[in-house]
Parts: C-alpha cells; structure tokens; sequence
C-alpha cells in the first residue's frame, strides 16, 4: 500500500543537510634549478609564483561556486533550502631536479615537506570559510520578501564578514610563520645554511 504525506508536508522546504560535499585539492609545481640549497632558493626568488611586488615560495588559491536555491513561500517569505559549495583548493609548491646530490636531496626533502604543511594550514583555513558560510546559509529566512531579494542581501553582507575574518586568519599565521624565529624562516635557513 502507497502512503501519502498530508499535503501541509509537501508545502515545507527541503533543506540540504550540511556535509554532503568534499573538497577537491590538488597540487601544482613550478620547477626551479640548483645543485645546492642557496641555488634552489634563489631559483625560487625567479621562479616562484607572483605575490604583490616579488615572488612568494608557494601559495594556495581556491575556486568557490555554489548552488542555491531561494525558495518563495506561501506567507510571502523566502527560505534558502538549498546551499551546496564546490570548492577546489589548489596548492602551487617549488619542483626541483630529481638529480639532487644527497646532501641537498635530504634538506630539500625536509623544506618542500614544511612548505607544503604550512600551505595545507591555508587550505583548511578556506574549508572553515566555507563551512561557516554553509551553517549560516542553510535555511536563511526572512519574512515578506516573495522575491527573495532580502534574503540574498542579508547573506551578501555576511560573505562580505566571513571572507574578511579569513583574510585576518591568514595574516596573523604568515606573520606567525615568515617572522623571525617562525616555522618558515627556520625552513629556509635548513635549506640554505652549508650549501
């Protein structure tokens, strides 16, 4: 036998649930040249991807699209059912020769693998953007708005927030990384010092 919902049922927004989407990483490289770590890392000042006025070691880049879906309701108001991201998160990291001597080999092996982690830090930081703009999308809500239009307004203005609150996180942890005595400067001195 067939059961049928009551129709004041059928009448309710569907919400998609949170965590039904994965992110995608992926890594790129760009080569540099050298036998010793001071050469690997003055091919990284020629080579390294543009960052302001110079050259950064490595970076991370995303692209974020959504699909949403504003749903008018019965009462006048608008409710966002749906809110899916797709997100691929791409990490650009330093490439060098296969052919290293051993010695090198062994400090380029410790650097790439720091430069890497501390890239990666990057890319969770775009995930928990992208995971507080999901909760506070989900099922937002505002009354008499029949074209949804205040709903998109009230969600603008709070993308606007989470993406500046990220771009603060991210500085504080370049600062706490580049500055004297941080992770990456202690990466870059292993790398270099006796080459």
């Amino acid at each position: 036998m067939r059961h049928l919902l009551p129709l004041a049922l059928l009448a309710l927004p569907t919400l998609a649930h949170a965590a039904d989407w994965q992110p995608v990483e992926q890594t790129k490289t760009y080569p540099v040249t050298g036998t010793t770590g001071i050469e690997l890392y003055r091919s990284i000042g020629e080579r390294g991807p543009a960052a302001g006025t110079g050259r950064a070691i490595a970076h991370t880049t995303f692209k974020l699209t959504w699909t949403r879906d504003y749903r008018p309701q019965p009462d006048g108001a608008c409710v966002l059912a749906v809110a899916r991201p797709k997100l691929v998160i791409t990490y650009t990291l330093p490439k060098a020769p296969t052919n290293l001597p051993p010695a090198t080999r062994a400090k380029w092996q410790n650097f790439v693998a720091g430069i890497e982690r501390h890239e990666r830090v990057h890319g969770a930081h775009v995930i928990d953007m992208v995971k507080e703009i999901e909760a506070f999308s989900l099922g937002l809500s505002a009354p008499a708005d029949p074209k949804c239009q205040k709903v998109r307004a009230v969600l603008q203005a709070r993308l606007g927030e989470i993406s500046n609150a990220k771009v603060r996180r991210d500085a504080e942890f370049e600062r706490s990384e580049m500055g004297a005595g941080g992770n990456v400067q202690q990466l870059v001195l292993a790398l270099v010092n006796g080459s």
